[in-house]
């Protein structure tokens, strides 16, 4: 699939997204490339969340392929079935384990939690790093076995971000092109 005949939503999660931030970059490079504007990104709701990604899915014309970062992973679990029609393939990159209990001082997970166990409704791969401080590397294999997901080792990135040294993250741009060829 290439990215010129797909829309491409990009989903960033908890907290702002700070300029420079890859899923940013990515939105420069892709012509087709848009960030999903969330309301409340503090305190996130999670059916506003999903109620915004389901527009955004629905006012797209082509067929739709997500890239999710961290809360956005989650929210994606979270939506799955209510986007199965136009989505076809979903790019995470480090889920963030909102089961875990303080994982952020500001805000508990609300409604997102519990993560999701149940497989997606769509084809996806799902990126994680061995030392991210807020998912645990084997959680993040056991998430993408509960989704149904192919999994890759990012090797040791943090939380794939900014702080972690991910601003232009061209290892992750090789891997979504090669991700997008994968699915047609």
């Amino acid at each position: 699939m290439k990215i010129s005949e797909t829309d491409i939503l990009l989903i960033p999660g908890y907290g702002k997204t700070l300029p420079g931030h890859w899923l940013l970059r990515w939105q420069d490079k892709m012509p087709t490339a848009r960030v999903v504007a969330q309301r409340e990104l503090q305190r996130p709701n999670k059916k506003d969340w999903v109620d915004t990604l389901v527009k955004e899915v629905e006012a797209c014309q082509r067929p739709v392929v997500l890239v999710a970062h961290s809360l956005g992973c989650i929210l994606v679990a979270h939506a799955a079935h209510a986007l199965k029609e136009k989505v076809r393939g979903a790019y995470l990159v480090a889920p963030s384990d909102w089961d875990r209990d303080g994982l952020v001082s500001e805000f508990d997970g609300g409604d997102f939690k519990p993560v999701p166990t149940h497989p997606l409704t769509f084809p996806g791969h799902l990126v994680a790093s061995r030392n991210d401080s807020y998912c645990d590397y084997e959680r993040a294999q056991d998430i993408a076995n509960a989704w149904g997901t192919t999994f890759q080792d990012a090797g040791e990135a943090g939380h794939i971000n900014l702080e972690s040294g991910h601003g232009p993250w061209p290892e992750g741009m090789m891997s979504f092109a090669h991700f997008m060829k994968k699915l047609g």
